[in-house]
């Protein structure tokens, strides 16, 4: 951890099954110094490994694992691969949109999207209001990417927006849409950050045993915290 961040405080969470491998146990670390909430300092701790849920800021912190690591785009030097350009050009009939708030019907696309893909997951049976305290935080300035085929919304990209980077912070989509929307949601991102001028995407946590997360490997280029050092 930065030198900086040595001193905060850190609260850990008890043990419990991991939501991703089910031989493991999962535990996280909390950020509890209130001076962290804030975007300058969010931007410092997600280079330092750590996601936000709400406005909770964690880390995994797990005694016998280390299979979660963070990921990240440099967007200045991100190279699509073939099948990411064929997919983008699949998609040029689409248009995407960053809003500050999601469209009026979006707990119709998010509520099919859990049904039909994660039904043994945490989030369903899907509640809104649930999913209303997860999505949204305080102290960011959280935006929505939302992407339409012909006028119909077809898929969110909850996006936190800071200084120099982006935070891919929860995708759902029209679970039945012919195109893969969750690589496009991320191409439409890394564009997003191409007009800004940022110079990170953060992805979250990859863990290679989970099948789910390996897209995330596939942008290039893209570092992973390892005993943190990003590296890649």
């Amino acid at each position: 951890m930065s030198s900086d961040l040595q001193q905060i405080r850190i609260g850990f969470t008890d043990e419990h099954p991991c939501s991703y491998l089910t031989t493991e146990k999962e535990r996280v670390a909390v950020a509890l110094e209130p001076t962290m909430h804030c975007s300058s300092s969010y931007e410092v701790l997600l280079a330092n490994g750590f996601r936000r849920s709400g406005d909770t800021i964690y880390k995994p912190a797990c005694e016998h694992c280390s299979a979660c690591q963070a990921l990240r785009v440099s967007v200045p030097n991100f190279i699509p691969s073939k099948s990411q350009k064929r997919i983008r050009s699949k998609a040029q009939h689409l248009h995407w949109e960053l809003k500050q708030e999601m469209d009026e019907n979006w707990f119709d696309l998010y509520e099919d999207y859990i049904c039909s893909r994660h039904q043994n997951g945490s989030m369903f049976p899907p509640k809104r209001r649930e999913f209303s305290q997860f999505a949204h935080c305080s102290w960011l300035n959280t935006q929505y990417l939302h992407i339409y085929d012909n006028n119909r919304l077809i898929a969110i990209a909850v996006t936190d927006v800071l200084s120099n980077s982006a935070s891919a912070f929860y995708t759902f989509y029209d679970p039945s849409h012919e195109l893969s929307l969750g690589t496009l949601a991320v191409l439409f991102q890394l564009e997003y950050c191409q007009q800004q001028g940022k110079q990170w995407l953060y992805l979250g946590y990859q863990i290679d045993e989970c099948a789910a997360m390996n897209y995330k490997v596939r942008f290039q280029r893209h570092q992973r915290l390892v005993n943190q050092r990003w590296q890649g």
